[in-house]
Parts: C-alpha cells; sequence; structure tokens
C-alpha cells in the first residue's frame, strides 16, 4: 500500500537563484533527485502555497516549500538474510557496524546484497520508511558506524540534524607521506568532470568541511583522525587527496603504494596487497530523535588497519627520522 509523505522547508538564503528542482533535492536531500523532479511536475510540490510544475522555476530565499506526494511500492527492495552488526538498537534506531566490501544502499552494478537488503530482512517493517531508515551512507569499502532509522519521524530528525550539523562522525584513517599537522579543508565537491564515478573539489561543487588532526607519525604514512561537517560523496576522500595526503590503498583518488627507503619484506608486502582506502566511522555521536538522549557510540579499528598501523609503527621504531 502506497504510503503518504508531507516534507515541509523553507528555501535557505543561499540558495537565491537555483532552479525549484536543485533546491528541493538539497532541502530533502533523502529522497533520489529524479523522484522529487517527477513529484514536481507531477504537482506535488507547492511554493508559499502556489503548486509549480516547472523544474527551471527560480527561488530568491525564504520561500516556504511543501511537498505532498505517495510512495508508491516500486520503491521497495528485496529483503536478503545477510548478517548486520548491530551496535545498538530501540525502537526507534539501530546503529550498524558496517564491514568492508559491503554497499550501503542499491544503485546500478549493485541490485541487491547491500545493507538495505539486509535491512528490510531483519526489521520488515522498516519498508515504510523512505529508504529502509539509512540517514547516511559509506563507501563499499569504508568500515564502521552507521545510524539507520526505523520509522518515519526519527528519519526526519536525523536527517534534518545531520543537515545542521549537529551529528558528529568521527574517522579514522592512514593518509600516505609525512603530514606535519591537523587543519581543515574547507574545499566544495562535485562530480569529477570526465570520471563520473568520481568526485572532486570544484567551485561548482557543494559546500564541504572535513577536519583532520595527527594521531601518529610514520617514515611515508601518517594516522589521522577526522571529523566531517559535511556529508559529501568522497568527502574524506577527496579532501585527503586534494591536500595530496591521499589514503592508503585509496587507489581511485591517487593513494598509490608508497614504500619507506629500507622497508622490511613484510611491510613491503602488507602496503602491496592492502587493496582499500584505509578509512573507518570510528565515532558517531548524536541526540535521540526520540528521546533526546545524547548517544556516543564507537567501532574498534578493524584488524587490517590495526595490523598495517603496527607494521608502520615498527616500520618508525626501526627507522627513526630526527625531524620526528
Amino acid at each position: 500500500m502506497a504510503q503518504q509523505i508531507e516534507l515541509k522547508n523553507t528555501v535557505k538564503e543561499n540558495q537565491l537563484g537555483q532552479r525549484l528542482d536543485q533546491a528541493i533535492a538539497e532541502l530533502f536531500s533523502d529522497f533520489s533527485r529524479s523522484r522529487l523532479k517527477e513529484w514536481l511536475v507531477e504537482g506535488k510540490v507547492t511554493l508559499n502555497g502556489v503548486v509549480v510544475t516547472k523544474p527551471r522555476t527560480k527561488v530568491l530565499g525564504g520561500e516556504e516549500i511543501i511537498l505532498l506526494a505517495e510512495l508508491e511500492d516500486e520503491e521497495r527492495w528485496e529483503a536478503q538474510d545477510i548478517p548486520l552488526d548491530i551496535v545498538y538498537e530501540d525502537d526507534d534506531i539501530i546503529v550498524v557496524n558496517k564491514p568492508r566490501d559491503f554497499v550501503v544502499h542499491p544503485g546500478a552494478g549493485t541490485p541487491d546484497g547491500t545493507v538495505l537488503n539486509a535491512l528490510l530482512y531483519h526489521y520488515p517493517a522498516i519498508a515504510e520508511v523512505p529508504r529502509a531508515g539509512i540517514v547516511h551512507r559509506l563507501d563499499k569499502d569504508t568500515t564502521g558506524l552507521m545510524v539507520v532509522a526505523k520509522t518515519v519521524p526519527a528519519q526526519t530528525k536525523l536527517v534534518r540534524e545531520l543537515q545542521k550539523r549537529n551529528i558528529t562522525r568521527e574517522y579514522e584513517a592512514i593518509a600516505t607521506g609525512r603530514m606535519t599537522g591537523g587543519g581543515i579543508v574547507d574545499q566544495p565537491i562535485g562530480r569529477h568532470s570526465t570520471k563520473r564515478t568520481l568526485m572532486a573539489v570544484s567551485p561548482m561543487g557543494k559546500p564541504a568541511v572535513t577536519h583532520y588532526r595527527v594521531a601518529e607519525h610514520f617514515r611515508e604514512h601518517t594516522r589521522i583522525r577526522l571529523r566531517l561537517e559535511t556529508g559529501r560523496t568522497h568527502q574524506i576522500r577527496v579532501h585527503m587527496s586534494y591536500i595530496q595526503h591521499p589514503l592508503l590503498g585509496d587507489v581511485a583518488y591517487g593513494g598509490r603504494v608508497r614504500i619507506p627507503k629500507g622497508a622490511s619484506d613484510n611491510l613491503t608486502s602488507m602496503l602491496r596487497s592492502f587493496d582499500r582506502q584505509a578509512l573507518h566511522a570510528a565515532m558517531l555521536r548524536f541526540t535521540h530523535p526520540v528521546t533526546g538522549e545524547l548517544l556516543e557510540f564507537h567501532a574498534p579499528i578493524p584488524d587490517d588497519m590495526v595490523e598495517m598501523t603496527e607494521a608502520l609503527r615498527e616500520d618508525a621504531l626501526l627507522n627513526p627520522l630526527d625531524e620526528f
């Protein structure tokens, strides 16, 4: 049975001059652009109380947008019996520790076998929530914590908190190169101009802010902790590549193998065989969308990153550098 939904938001001042379809894509980001545009053309969107059906309509900022629509059965996906590592759950939310090689949401090339398919199996009622309650995503080979909403009100509140930057997400990573200190990368991110499956820093992109600090130095690598203010696709990977310290193992964004001079055969082998970006969502802190309680969760660093860190640490001890 179709589910009725009603979404309300106000056009932001910084959206002045945007097309209406672009504006609602930013304001209601838990739905796909194509689905939102379809609803717009069908007359499901009002702008200051007036039905608007033309995607190219310009917004000025301050207008109230109301979207009244239905989620049809075609938005549903297959439930599959796939194990989930549940860190926490109650009547409203679930916190999952995602392993590597696990896509979050079905899409081109990955029609099933995702976190979403697993959620539908373990929590059948979550099918009534858009995107099976998924609030934010992690890349296929990024490990760590995700919060999922069991109900529409919980998801709406969490998405709003995410947009307001009130959800704290901290990551552990290993970057290539010797970093001298922490900092902030405040650079917009958009689709790569030629490689359409990748993202890039672009003046035409969406605002993106990443905070990072050095946790441990090695000879040719650095262990870092990062916090996201925004949640753009591949944000950490793009920003670290932009400052010329791509993540270890992230071939897509320039994380080519860097072997320290005189490294042991074991470390050399480990570096050459590390086959994913060394990135883990280690901490998640947010206010419970229903109870208002402040919650904080931690996920242990996965074995492959622990073993790599230990090997790099041993190499640094055996080959000390004066500057560190």
